[in-house]
């Protein structure tokens, strides 16, 4: 990876892993030296989107060497605001680039992300969703009763502002009699309803604690992951896994996931919100739940997830996803 946005200085892991040999680079020629070194030594070269320094070159590059020794993947993290853009300027040089690639992998999707990148030329797509690991995400008993009666846990981003409004503040606004939590960075400076309290950043260390806290957790999706389907965020999965009542918004797909009603809750707006919110007891909240963290632990670990990639590496052709 570059040496860019402080990276080095925000590491997940503290060390390297055992399974992995990380190397960061600084220069141009020391990024065309990495680029060749991997094609020289490796089975497999994926350029993933949004690296954020030269993606333009490491797209090209990764393109240009397809049908060597090495097979080459594009892993898509955003589809739907890569699609977007490329749909918007003809020009844009990634166009060429899809057709190269032996295999197109997305941060989710479904349907209408694989038809997108078919159209486009792609030999194969494949969405590999997000999951949880069970021995990370699992569920801490509560003493006594709940200490907020719904909570959202997101960090303020434009493109899904507009739906926090709706969802989270406007509900609040709608049951001031309920207590709201909100853990995320950037609403410091939001004007809040009096009955939501502001947590600020919630280390990950902290989110099994923190959902356990709660009745019921909200999940508010992305504007353009709403419009696409098919996306659910890694913040559902993990409260899954810790055996949470969620409430989400609605979107296209979500019953391949959870089923709406007995695993998960849906609402299409602030006052469907509020409704849950004065309808589900602690009790009804505890059985959703944990029917929630079983569909998890059934379908959606990590573990499963990496079966699906190592099976995708592994075969002449591309399989289709699950989800």
């Amino acid at each position: 990876e570059p040496d860019a946005y402080g990276r080095q200085q925000k590491r997940d892991l503290a060390e390297d892993p055992e399974y992995a040999r990380v190397v960061v680079y600084h220069t141009a020629e020391e990024r065309d030296a990495l680029i060749a070194e991997a094609f020289a030594g490796s089975d497999w070269v994926i350029k993933c989107s949004g690296v954020g320094v030269w993606d333009a070159e490491l797209e090209e590059a990764v393109a240009e060497r397809s049908g060597g020794t090495a097979r080459t993947a594009f892993l898509d993290v955003d589809a739907p605001a890569t699609l977007g853009r490329i749909a918007a300027d003809p020009g844009d040089p990634f166009h060429a680039c899809i057709p190269r690639y032996d295999q197109v992998l997305t941060y989710g999707g479904g349907p209408p992300v694989v038809a997108a990148y078919e159209a486009r030329g792609a030999k194969a797509c494949t969405p590999i969703y997000n999951g949880l690991d069970p021995e990370e995400h699992r569920p801490l008993e509560r003493a006594g009763e709940p200490q907020w009666d719904i909570l959202f846990m997101g960090n303020r981003l434009p493109d899904r502002e507009a739906r926090v409004d709706e969802f989270f503040f406007r509900a609040a606004a709608l049951c001031p009699e309920a207590r709201f939590a909100l853990g995320g960075e950037g609403w410091g400076d939001r004007p809040m309803p009096e009955n939501v309290t502001y947590l600020g950043h919630v280390p990950t260390a902290r989110h099994n604690e923190v959902n356990a806290a709660a009745r019921l957790v909200l999940n508010v999706h992305r504007e353009s992951m709403v419009e696409n389907g098919w996306s659910p965020a890694t913040r559902m999965f993990e409260a899954a896994g810790a055996a949470a009542c969620q409430v989400t918004d609605a979107w296209h797909g979500i019953e391949e996931f959870f089923e709406p009603g007995e695993e998960i809750l849906v609402a299409a707006n602030a006052e469907e919100v509020a409704r849950w919110v004065r309808a589900v007891d602690d009790a009804q909240a505890r059985g959703i739940g944990e029917a929630a963290r079983r569909r998890a632990l059934r379908d959606h670990t990590y573990g499963q997830r990496a079966r699906l990639l190592d099976s995708i590496l592994r075969a002449p052709v591309a399989v289709e996803s699950v989800a």
